[in-house]
């Protein structure tokens, strides 16, 4: 190569002959060899507004693209890339930045009313953190900050999960269970981690040779980064993504698709911690060349865990039906949840893998930029690595090279797995069995059978994966922004910091079958699950949230809602040092006493006869140690039991599966029968206790309310139904009375003409406009209940308050552009009575709209939804990490949350529509899952077939 600039380490290029990315000079340079290489410049580019296509449904312009792609200079469109999804110009900035929401954020009035509860807070967060040295299960005093970075994760669920941003760094990482490592930037620099480079040759000589990132790091200087991000872009529709990089200059394009196994009603390959990359390269030029990706990949994060050294990487080969793949393993020994790395490539007839088992990932990397530039290929050598010492990195790569005749296409295949079959939550305690390992083993050497399973499973998985998403792409019904927030709003059930868990036979104490017949098949053949209410509040199973996130869950992996409502009313965990007791996990308490951060009151952590709150902290020992959960003592909150009650009917109505019926209908009349303390009045309707008391945590309500008073009524609808169904007339009969005095109650204390009150308070914001006011209802249409016989609201004040809701919350708010407001005032003002009440909440919007499709204001429905779309994915650049909430303006919190996977319940409105006039039970195609009317409660039980 020569002497090297140090202005341009490994390019040989003088600085003053160095690439210009600017919009209206677009150039690119290749590195110019000893033996004669080629300077490219590209002209004649169009203008953004000439490239692209003016067809809304057209593939190469997918509708709704809007602002996103204009910066996009070049005029291919990727090989076979599809309309519908999201789709950004890697060269785009993003105008908004806000910021996370922090106590200046907090008006005066509400700063006074919660003063004890931030001094509270304060001395908790010191004695976590300092004293614990343990990370808070939310930190309000280290909010995760806005990156506009992430793309689409890869690793099926349960597995752990890596991210890959939409500009190509892999920035988010997830493979201890729900703890998660944002190490994107080091010292404001990147460190590069995981990278592609290509390397393309003609007539024996390195013509063009670009690391694929726009960034521009401190380390591997020798290396060319620096991508021209206007002749790229990136379009997410997972589990898939595609990138599109048009090299200028050389009449190239790679299209490089990242594909993950996630595969509804799959409960095998859709727990793989696998991703497929596969490279695309279109030859549209008339000389022939020969092409090289090269998959860098350092070995740890860069981090604590790597400090202790003992890393080392190894070669490996993997041959199996004819099939061969080969690679890198990268091990990762660290305790206490030691992991190994594959980056693996296929070899086929027409490829040549190489490889470089280690190079120092600190260094200028100019060794390894020169074994590639030399001929395209790596030197493979021999032998494993020697481990490293302590503070000392260590990276690999593996190549993939083939040849590429005029006008001619290859394909290139890589894949990424990772092997951590053992692991232990914070509090090391129990050692856990991911889910994969039933079929991979449990040994930490699978990582070249998951290698070699991905890259000859892939296509199949994609087959599985259009034909379960094209229903939907190809209904010209829906707008496209929808269509991309149901499918990539899906990216949480993953990347929620997921666990899938193995739970072994002689774990499950016998007692269990005494009380649920069902529980132990169940958790034997389906595992444990469980995802966080988000990546920054660190609570597994949050249920009053699960409410709103389990329709995803209900229509494309049945069997995990089903595992996950069995813990929530087990027995206490089955682990194997853990004596279960007989008793219900709802009937279980834990006396042990604690300080709750809103009231300042001890009180228990768990108590009889209430659903709690979450499973655990990831960062203790989830399912053993629940209630993680300690800003309010929630045994007196209002809507836990209720949204238990109201999420097993609507499961066993989706799903026809009597076995859990039968188990959860005790577990139901608890539940139940504890909620009756909150009537104090005995009218039939439940009062909300003049604080806090449901999953509006923020948000003080006193007395009959809309949102806990509408499920109460809602819950009391279902055992009406589920006592029919198991044949109690004594049971029916009771809730048929209470229900008949609560619906004449709600009505008279509630309604004012236009909507239902927030509470029936004396306080002025009780008559703002809740969006959430008509959740009983939502549930009751999602359970086919609701209407005629079984109507519970009167369906023309249902209507009128969802046209109330339409006209304030959402058209009346921000324009009618970003979604609908928590709470409004009745003359158009939002309510600022709380530090909830302002905000817009995307899962309770995308509930809203369902319940708006379910009572035929389908328009209003999407209206509302799409403001949300609009404003996350962008306006604000939060692809992604979807948050709990955003205000009008300036702030949003809690970044990648659960509630948002509640879009689901819009797409299972829109298939009910479908099948509303069908007599019987209808299965959709794909989805498993009775859309039409099921059976009234007169038919016997028996009758009924389970899924």
């Amino acid at each position: 190569m020569g002497t090297q600039d140090p202005g341009n380490m490994g390019t040989g290029v003088p600085a003053s002959e160095q690439i210009s990315c600017a919009k209206e000079d677009p150039q690119v340079y290749c590195p110019e060899e000893t033996g004669g290489t080629k300077d490219v410049q590209v002209t004649d580019c169009k203008s953004p507004e000439d490239s692209r296509p003016q067809k809304e449904t057209d593939c190469c312009n997918p509708e709704d693209s809007g602002q996103l792609m204009v910066s996009y200079e070049g005029k291919a469109m990727g090989y076979q890339v599809p309309p519908f999804g999201w789709r950004i110009c890697l060269a785009h900035e993003f105008t908004e930045k806000r910021k996370p929401f922090q106590a200046n954020n907090v008006s005066l009035s509400n700063m006074i009313k919660h003063i004890g509860m931030g001094l509270r807070y304060l001395q908790w967060w010191y004695r976590k953190t300092q004293v614990e040295k343990k990370t808070p299960f939310i930190d309000m005093i280290n909010s995760v900050p806005l990156r506009q970075i992430y793309g689409c994760p890869l690793g099926g669920i349960g597995g752990g999960t890596i991210t890959r941003g939409w500009r190509g760094q892999f920035c988010r990482w997830q493979l201890n269970p729900g703890m998660y490592q944002h190490r994107t930037v080091i010292a404001d620099q990147p460190i590069c981690s995981l990278k592609f480079t290509v390397c393309l040759r003609r007539e024996g000589q390195t013509v063009y040779q670009q690391v694929l990132s726009l960034e521009r790091p401190s380390v591997l200087r020798s290396w060319n980064w620096g991508l021209c991000g206007y002749f790229a872009f990136y379009h997410a529709l997972y589990p898939r993504a595609w990138t599109v990089y048009q090299l200028p200059g050389q009449n190239v394009t790679l299209t490089c698709r990242q594909i993950t196994p996630i595969l509804p009603h799959d409960y095998q390959d859709s727990s793989l911690p696998v991703g497929v990359f596969v490279w695309d390269v279109e030859n549209e030029g008339d000389e022939a060349l020969d092409v090289s990706i090269m998959f860098s990949m350092r070995n740890g994060l860069g981090g604590g865990d790597d400090a202790p050294g003992g890393l080392w990487n190894e070669p490996f080969c993997l041959e199996r039906s004819g099939e061969t793949v080969r690679g890198l393993l990268l091990h990762h020994p660290t305790l206490p949840n030691p992991y190994t790395m594959a980056v693996a490539a296929r070899v086929t007839a027409a490829t040549t893998v190489t490889h470089i088992t280690a190079f120092d990932p600190d260094s200028t990397g100019q060794q390894v930029w020169q074994d590639l530039l030399q001929d395209g290929q790596l030197d493979s050598p021999t032998g494993q690595s020697t481990p490293t010492h302590k503070g000392v990195g260590i990276a690999g790569a593996v190549c993939v090279s083939s040849k590429l005749r005029p006008r001619g296409q290859c394909r290139l295949e890589f894949s990424l797995a990772w092997d951590m079959p053992r692991i232990m939550f914070g509090a090391k305690g129990q050692v856990h069995y991911r889910r994969y390992t039933r079929f991979f083993g449990q040994d930490g050497d699978a990582a070249p059978a998951l290698s070699h399973y991905a890259l000859c499973r892939y296509t199949e998985w994609e087959e599985r994966i259009s034909a379960w998403q094209s229903p939907v792409l190809d209904d010209r019904s829906l707008p496209a922004w929808y269509k991309s927030a149901l499918f990539n709003e899906l990216y949480f059930l993953a990347d929620g910091g997921t666990v899938w868990l193995e739970v072994l036979e002689d774990s499950l104490p016998e007692e269990l079958g005494r009380n649920m017949c069902h529980l132990r098949p169940t958790l034997r053949d389906y595992g444990r699950f469980g995802y966080l209410e988000g990546q920054e509040y660190r609570m597994y199973n949050t249920y009053d949230v699960h409410f709103y996130a389990s329709f995803a869950l209900i229509m494309l992996w049945p069997k995990l809602e089903l595992s996950l409502q069995y813990d929530m009313g087990m027995p206490i965990p089955c682990l194997p040092s853990v004596s279960a007791p007989p008793a219900l996990a709802t009937l279980r308490e834990d006396l042990t006493r604690r300080r709750y951060l809103m009231s300042g009151v001890m009180a228990p952590v768990k108590r009889r006869n209430v659903i709690p709150h979450d499973i655990g902290d990831p960062d203790d020992e989830p399912w053993l140690r629940v209630n993680a959960y300690l800003i309010h003592d929630t045994a007196d909150w209002k809507d836990l039991n209720l949204k238990f009650v109201l999420q097993v009917y609507r499961d066993y109505y989706l799903t026809g599966d009597q076995n859990f019926l039968k188990d959860m209908w005790p577990v139901c009349l608890a539940v139940m029968e504890s909620e009756m303390k909150f009537d104090k009045d005995h009218d039939g309707l439940i009062e909300n206790g003049g604080y806090a008391d449901q999953t509006y945590d923020g948000w003080v309500t006193t007395g009959p309310s809309a949102y806990c008073g509408g499920l109460w009524l809602a819950a009391v609808a279902v055992m009406v139904q589920m006592a029919a169904l198991c044949g109690a007339q004594d049971i029916q009969d009771k809730f048929s009375s209470i229900l008949s005095r609560g619906q004449e109650a709600y009505e008279r204390l509630l309604w004012n003409g236009r909507y239902y009150n927030y509470d029936s308070s004396s306080r002025p914001q009780s008559r703002s406009v809740m969006s959430d006011q008509c959740a009983g209802q939502w549930f009751l249409k999602a359970c086919g209940l609701g209407e005629g016989d079984t109507e519970v609201f009167p369906t023309q004040h249902v209507v009128r308050a969802l046209q109330t809701i339409f006209e304030l919350n959402v058209q009346a708010f921000a324009g009618g552009a970003m979604g609908a407001v928590n709470g409004m005032q009745p003359h158009g003002v939002p309510d600022k009575s709380s530090v909830q009440s302002d905000e817009v909440w995307v899962g309770v919007v995308y509930g809203l709209a369902a319940t708006m499709i379910q009572e035929g204001l389908t328009w209003e429905g999407f209206q509302t939804a799409e403001g949300c779309y609009r404003t996350v994915w962008e306006r604000l650049g939060l692809a992604f990490q979807t948050p709990e909430a955003y205000c009008q303006q300036r702030v949003f919190r809690s970044l990648a949350y659960m509630r948002p996977l509640s879009i689901w319940a819009m797409q299972l409105a829109l298939q009910q529509q479908q099948h509303k006039k069908a007599s019987w039970p209808k299965v959709e195609q794909g989805t498993g899952l009775r859309t039409g009317p099921m059976f009234g409660p007169k038919e016997a039980m028996a009758n009924l077939s389970p899924e």
